[in-house]
């Protein structure tokens, strides 16, 4: 069945983020991560497909069943992130224990005459990307988002980071016009983030081996990125509990070339070493994988539809097809 995990109720609402967001500011971190519990069990006792998808995954993770206890410990990882966006997205940044490996990668291919795309994932946090910017002055970092998929975050960002919110480039548009805006912002030497992971109903994908089954991953991120010969990073923002994160940065490609003659082997071998890439790092950090949803259709009552706040997550998504 075709993923359309667009059509599941959110799991948030404007009022519900903007709560969150006035208490974490008001009363600091620490008080606001008390939250994080009677969030953790709402999710394990009210929400049966995120449940259900988080054990079907856990279950690839550790090779058997996992008990109620390392379900809870994978949903309250989801939530500790979506709280620490809150204080990440309007740049208080001190409080985090940020670390990296690989960003020689990034800078070098950032060194040319145009910007870099940085692909990424549910897995983990995106947002503490954003404390590179500290590095240097001229860091631009444009985000591809669906914004009316995530309208109750979008809004939130409106306040919390107006500039951010309006650098956003909008992955609902038609996908020339979106393609056009990514290559103005390459142009202008942003890093132009994307989650290439997870895709819209109506976008064309490819079945790859993943954590031992077949999933669906998107193309036109790839199509793109070799359209517009551009250097592809790959970016993996693994949570490691209390307030450390850590990025890995790895250089996939620096002009992505897909021959016209082999094209659907070129971009299923290209796919499947990306998906090799996920996993690898989805097993350094097992319950940072925020896909929850029945990620490789494995339920036919499950059909694959992932929650809004898995969305607030990381917020970015696929929908990119150079083709329309």
């Amino acid at each position: 069945m075709k993923a359309k995990w667009m059509e599941r109720p959110e799991g948030g609402s404007t009022f519900g983020l903007r709560l969150i967001r006035g208490f974490a500011l008001l009363c600091g971190r620490t008080a606001a991560r008390v939250l994080l519990y009677p969030i953790t069990l709402y999710y394990l006792i009210r929400r049966g497909p995120e449940r259900r998808a988080s054990r079907d995954y856990l279950t690839r993770m550790f090779g058997r069943r996992p008990s109620w206890l390392q379900i809870a410990k994978h949903f309250h990882t989801f939530a500790a992130t979506i709280l620490d966006r809150v204080f990440l997205l309007s740049e208080r940044f001190k409080r985090f224990d940020v670390r990296h490996e690989g960003l020689d990668d990034l800078r070098n291919a950032w060194k040319q005459d145009h910007g870099v795309l940085v692909f990424g994932s549910h897995l983990g946090s995106f947002d503490a990307l954003r404390t590179f910017a500290q590095l240097r002055e001229d860091v631009n970092i444009r985000v591809v988002i669906d914004v009316e998929q995530n309208q109750a975050l979008f809004s939130v960002l409106s306040v919390l980071n107006p500039a951010l919110a309006k650098s956003i480039i909008n992955a609902r548009q038609d996908g020339a016009i979106t393609a056009l805006a990514i290559k103005e912002a390459l142009d202008e030497k942003a890093l132009v983030t994307v989650l290439v992971d997870r895709s819209r109903p109506d976008n064309q994908t490819v079945d790859v081996d993943f954590l031992g089954g077949t999933a669906a991953f998107p193309v036109g991120p790839w199509m793109l990125a070799s359209a517009l010969k551009v250097p592809v990073v790959l970016c993996f923002g693994l949570y490691r509990g209390g307030n450390r994160y850590d990025f890995y940065f790895e250089l996939f490609s620096e002009s992505l070339v897909i021959q016209r003659g082999r094209r659907e082997a070129a971009v299923k071998e290209i796919v499947q070493r990306y998906a090799d890439r996920l996993a690898h790092h989805a097993r350094m950090a097992p319950y940072n994988w925020f896909n929850f949803y029945d990620f490789w259709h494995t339920h036919a009552s499950l059909a694959p539809h992932a929650t809004h706040t898995s969305d607030a997550g990381a917020g970015h998504d696929a929908s990119i097809d150079p083709r329309s």
